[in-house]
């Protein structure tokens, strides 16, 4: 009993030593994380199935580094052609449903042109994938800085083939928007968009403001900021949806639904602090 007394004793001192000086027994003095927070414009095109955007980061570095580059994710080029990472999964997966699509049905992210603090910055095509590019920054991003990095993008959505696209005029905008990788303090974690995967990235605030034709209804992340829009789900008179199946066939035309399409716009903003992502989604019924 004496022994296993002692036992204990010198446990709880070994324990309460190990807190006091954590760094001699290889614990983790401090924890960081970077932050991005966006600001983006974007509007759809109905017709088109195309987004046009301005997208507004300001990258947070609270590492201990000094950064050189950040690696940006394009994921809509996953859908670009069928020699990407996503393809290559969905066909160990028996899907041949995107291997075998028409070039109308498949997506892309282009039109970037990057400045970083004001100044033109370039960027690098990543060795293996499609859908990642290098940003190397004009001037290093010492710790506890930050920088405002923006750029334009277009974006034509994929028919749905996985988590994101749209069917006809339902749109599932995910993926979308040019968006950096996590750096922590195994380094860098660059990885292609995946129908299985993909889901670390930086937390950060949102304001995204969308314009589309006024009779969408959109559902965001966060919370909707313009009343006008808030009165209008309230009141407004739901159109009858035609009958029409929802199974996905192998291969679809996406014709535009255009016998009750609104000419008018209308533009809407979502806020919301301390996410990792933003998605939204789309249809008149």
């Amino acid at each position: 009993m004496a022994k296993l007394i002692s036992l204990r004793k010198s446990l709880f001192l070994f324990l309460c030593f190990c807190n006091l000086f954590p760094a001699v027994f290889g614990q983790p003095d401090s924890y960081w994380q970077q932050q991005v927070n966006y600001k983006i414009d974007v509007t759809l095109n109905d017709v088109q199935h195309t987004l046009d955007g301005y997208v507004k980061m300001d990258y947070v570095n609270n590492s201990p580094d000094t950064l050189r580059f950040i690696w940006i994710h394009l994921w809509a080029n996953a859908y670009k052609n069928d020699k990407t990472a996503f393809t290559d999964q969905v066909l160990e997966n028996g899907s041949t449903r995107f291997y075998f699509s028409n070039t109308e049905d498949r997506g892309y992210i282009n039109r970037l042109d990057f400045r970083v603090n004001g100044s033109s910055a370039t960027t690098e095509d990543h060795p293996r994938h499609q859908d990642i590019i290098k940003l190397v920054l004009p001037q290093p991003l010492p710790p506890h800085a930050s920088a405002r990095i923006e750029t334009p993008f277009h974006v034509k959505l994929p028919y749905v083939f996985s988590r994101g696209g749209h069917i006809a005029n339902t749109y599932q905008v995910t993926q979308w928007f040019p968006k950096p990788a996590v750096y922590d303090r195994k380094g860098w974690h660059p990885m292609p968009y995946l129908d299985q995967g993909e889901f670390y990235d930086e937390f950060g605030n949102y304001e995204v403001q969308i314009t589309l034709p006024e009779d969408y209804v959109v559902a965001a992340t966060g919370e909707l900021q313009t009343e006008k829009e808030k009165q209008w789900l309230k009141t407004r008179r739901v159109p009858d949806p035609e009958p029409r199946k929802r199974k996905l066939p192998a291969t679809k035309k996406t014709t535009p639904d255009t016998k009750t399409a609104s000419v008018k716009t209308k533009t809407i903003l979502f806020r919301q602090d301390n996410v990792h992502d933003f998605a939204w989604f789309a249809d008149r019924t």
